[in-house]
């Protein structure tokens, strides 16, 4: 199993872009950021304050407000299925009208927790940045063309279509496994949509050693994510 590896190929939220570079200015490919920084406030980032996206109750989600800038709030569970369908939906749903990048970013980076193989706290954080900028190379379009995509008012939204493949992750102290599954891309520009498909996986955490986020529903425990991958990692 090549669990521990990021696969070749995938572009989240890019494949087919072909065919949509009129109405989306092209979408993802890799592109070089540092790590993000804090979680974005209520007034960082957004232009408009209608709430897109799925709600839920504040109890249920970290932070229900992020709705209002076209984002997946992380939920707050220990249901593998339940989480993974999420972070797989929240890495490739954006409206570059609504954020900035930078704060998408930081929105994705504080689902994470850090990789409990490492027993060394400053191996852990190493792998952590590790992660953070597979994530912004891989995940996320560059400024230019969320540039693009925000001039033209387009949009990206995720949905997980099908059952959840979970397969182990060697070295596991508990928890950890990797979550993979088909997800539908919904390009959005006007009236305009078209959909692709992609099979990609998330490895996350749901045992002792998660770390919630800070100021939140969350507890030691609860589902969090260890690393996104650029494709689907299966045995």
């Amino acid at each position: 199993m090549s669990g521990n590896r990021p696969g070749r190929g995938l572009v989240w939220a890019l494949v087919g872009a072909a065919v949509l570079i009129v109405a989306l200015a092209a979408v993802i490919l890799p592109a070089l950021l540092g790590r993000p920084e804090a979680r974005p406030t209520a007034s960082q980032g957004a232009t408009q304050n209608t709430p897109d996206g799925p709600t839920s109750a504040a109890a249920a989600v970290v932070d229900p407000s992020v709705t209002r800038y076209g984002w997946v709030p992380e939920p707050v569970t220990r249901d593998r299925d339940v989480y993974v369908r999420a972070a797989l939906a929240a890495a490739s749903t954006f409206d570059p009208s609504k954020s900035t990048r930078d704060n998408f970013l930081a929105h994705l980076a504080t689902w994470f927790t850090p990789d409990t193989r490492r027993t060394n706290a400053a191996d852990r954080e190493r792998a952590t940045q590790l992660y953070l900028g597979d994530l912004s190379r891989s995940v996320v379009l560059p400024q230019d063309q969320w540039d693009q995509m925000r001039s033209e008012q387009a949009a990206v939204t995720a949905k997980v279509d099908g059952p959840i493949t979970h397969v182990a992750v060697s070295d596991d102290p508990g928890g950890m496994s990797i979550g993979t599954a088909n997800v539908i891309l919904t390009y959005r520009h006007g009236d305009v949509t078209n959909t692709e498909h992609v099979r990609v996986s998330v490895q996350v955490l749901c045992g002792p050693g998660s770390v919630p986020a800070p100021d939140s529903p969350q507890q030691a425990g609860d589902c969090k994510v260890v690393r996104f991958f650029d494709s689907a990692v299966e045995e």
